[in-house]
C-alpha cells in the first residue's frame, strides 16, 4: 500500500480538521512545521482563547491568536488545507479579523516615524556626546 493511500484510510473526503502545527505551517505563518510546534508549545498561540498543544485539531470556525516575534494575529479558520501551496493559496484558508489587521497598520505607521535604530553600539566619544544630552 502506498504512502498516499495510507494517508486516504478513514477519511470520507475533504478533512474537517487539521492539527494545530501543521495548519499553521500550511498557512505560512511559521516557515517550519518546528517552528510551529516550538511556537505552540511555548504558549505563542491560543486557539478560542486558551493555550493548546501542538496536536490539537483545528476546525472551520475556530479563533487563532497568533504571536510571531512583535506581531499579532487573530485569524479565523475558514478552510483545511491539504498542501503547503504558495501565500495567495495559504491566504484562502483564514480570514483575519478587522481588528487584528486595524492594529497591524498602526504599529507598522509608528515604526516607519521611528527613529532608525544604531547600527553598532555607541564609541567612547558617542557615549560622550549623549551623556552630554542626557545632562549627567
Amino acid at each position: 500500500m502506498k504512502q498516499r493511500d495510507r494517508d486516504n484510510v478513514g477519511h470520507d473526503g475533504p478533512e474537517s480538521a487539521q492539527r494545530l502545527d501543521k495548519w499553521l505551517w500550511h498557512t505560512r505563518f511559521f516557515k517550519s512545521r518546528s517552528q510551529a510546534t516550538d511556537a505552540v508549545a511555548g504558549g505563542l498561540v491560543h486557539v478560542n482563547g486558551e493555550r493548546v498543544k501542538p496536536s490539537r485539531d483545528v476546525k472551520q470556525g475556530d479563533r487563532l491568536e497568533i504571536t510571531r516575534e512583535e506581531i499579532r494575529f487573530e485569524v479565523i479558520v475558514s478552510g483545511i488545507p491539504t498542501r503547503r501551496g504558495p501565500a495567495t493559496e495559504a491566504r484562502l484558508y483564514y480570514t483575519e479579523t478587522e481588528a487584528s489587521s486595524r492594529l497591524r497598520e498602526q504599529r507598522r505607521e509608528q515604526q516607519r516615524y521611528a527613529a532608525p535604530a544604531p547600527m553598532r553600539r555607541p564609541d567612547k566619544h558617542a557615549r560622550r556626546a549623549l551623556r552630554g544630552l542626557k545632562g549627567f
